[in-house]
């Protein structure tokens, strides 16, 4: 038996590759499957079986792709209800591998179809436990995704306590959970950094699973402070429930480069919106105009999905030269499937024509302490997440969370200078960049953000929540 955990840092998403004998099962696979087929060639065997644990709302599985290369049986937990061919597995169904078993388990809540596949040992042994959204290490899935006229949050987090309690928890302390994800992604509140751990531990940290807690308590704790889910997550869950175009085809398509007056024409044509991916201080120095910029190195497939409400947006890509596939990749992962092609020869390129470019200022935290001392009334604006602010911010800033960067712009001057920073300078490129795309020229970053900041003590801090702060 081998059980391999495939974990994608930039989406927080664990996969799992197990085996046994000459067979293998994949469970929650990434959209790009050619790794699974590589390691099944590598190690011998048939992947026999997709697990899949709930339609995943915040990526674009691969379990079509790979079962038309493989002939692996799709399977889904009850309640799920498909456009193409797969099983639908009853509560209590078991599935041979090799030597090992797996028990479909059927745990509502996060979804109506959420589902643990528990793997038995040739023993008999339950060993492990592959969770998907129903519980992650330190928390649990979020109940209002699935929600419906008929069915509230509060419904789903009553059928999620049923299903921990009555499914869950029931289990050996010894069994380990993997979980479809870890801290970072927006499929839970807090999760924890680590991928996988006991069931027993969790029973000790876990505040979802302590042993006093009541049906009310825990609807009351696992609702409490859900942000709205970024946009595109529902149309992942119909790409997800209804099929995709195969992502070799999304690949030939996307991945092409275009000459500098190729790519101008293909924005003026189509209209699309151009996304440069290159790293915040690289981008502000130079950028074809009106680009907006979400860097490869950080959330990317997040904040892509989080800030182009619309999947079927089409894209021109400006990235590191050696890096196209990897973005258009990526972008697929989370249903990105329109990009036209990408700007050959990068931003180079575009300047060596002739081409109009563009700068952002960024200054340093000291420069811009100095700034706030001969003017007390410098507009700063915080564009971390409520959390961040609420711990710890500048004093008199505005907090204008880069998640709802639409509903801050009223209350940024587009007249004088206004200071943006986040935690260390990936999200304020971002904010700075799609309002300087909407005509907002004074816009300034400031350099390792509230990280820089607070290292300088320059600044009066205060964890007071102020009147000027814009969070939904």
């Amino acid at each position: 038996m081998k059980i391999e955990q495939i974990y994608t840092g930039c989406l927080a998403q664990g996969a799992y590759f197990i085996q046994s004998e000459n067979e293998a099962v994949v469970i929650d696979p990434l959209r790009e499957v050619q790794p699974y087929l590589d390691r099944a060639e590598k190690e011998g065997v048939k992947i026999k079986y997709v697990f899949e644990t709930h339609f995943h709302a915040d990526f674009v599985s691969g379990h079509i792709d790979l079962a038309n290369a493989t002939g692996a049986s799709i399977v889904f937990g009850p309640n799920a209800k498909t456009n193409f061919t797969s099983h639908v597995a009853a509560d209590g169904e078991e599935f041979k591998v090799g030597k090992l078993r797996f028990k479909v388990l059927h745990t509502p809540g996060h979804t109506m179809e959420s589902t643990c596949y528990l793997l038995m040992d040739e023993n008999g042994k339950e060993v492990a436990l592959f969770t998907g959204d129903t519980l992650f290490i330190g928390d649990v899935g979020r109940p209002d995704l699935a929600q419906k006229s008929d069915v509230t949050q509060d419904d789903l987090a009553g059928l999620l306590f049923d299903s921990l309690r009555n499914k869950v928890m029931t289990l050996p302390n010894d069994v380990l959970v993997y979980p479809a994800h870890g801290a970072g992604s927006a499929c839970g509140k807090n999760m924890s950094k680590e991928t996988y751990d006991t069931l027993g531990h969790q029973k000790e940290v876990n505040y979802a699973l302590r042993a006093n807690m009541t049906k009310a308590e825990f609807i009351m704790e696992v609702t409490d402070g859900l942000l709205p889910p970024p946009a595109y997550f529902p149309q992942n869950v119909m790409m997800n429930k209804e099929g995709y175009e195969s992502i070799s085809n999304v690949m030939k398509r996307s991945n092409q480069g275009l000459s500098p007056e190729a790519f101008e024409a293909a924005a003026n044509e189509t209209g699309a919106l151009l996304l440069d991916t290159r790293a915040p201080q690289v981008f502000a120095l130079a950028f074809v105009p009106n680009s907006i910029n979400i860097g490869i190195d950080g959330g990317f497939a997040p904040w892509v999905g989080a800030l182009i409400p619309d999947v079927k947006q089409e894209l021109l890509i400006i990235a590191d030269e050696g890096r196209e596939e990897e973005v258009v990749t990526r972008l697929a992962r989370v249903g990105y499937d329109n990009a036209l092609g990408f700007l050959a020869g990068g931003v180079e390129a575009w300047k060596n024509a002739g081409k109009e470019i563009d700068t952002i200022t960024s200054i340093s935290s000291d420069e811009l302490a100095e700034i706030i001392s001969k003017n007390e009334k410098t507009k700063v604006v915080d564009v971390r997440k409520n959390g961040e602010y609420v711990s710890e911010h500048i004093n008199g800033v505005i907090h204008a969370p880069l998640d709802f960067v639409n509903d801050a712009m009223p209350a940024i001057s587009k007249d004088e200078p206004v200071y943006i920073h986040c935690a260390g300078g990936y999200r304020s490129m971002i904010f700075t960049s799609i309002l300087r795309a909407r005509g907002y020229h004074n816009l300034i970053d400031i350099k390792g953000g509230y990280n820089s900041i607070k290292s300088t003590g320059k600044f009066d801090l205060t964890d007071y929540v102020c009147p000027s702060t814009l969070t939904k």
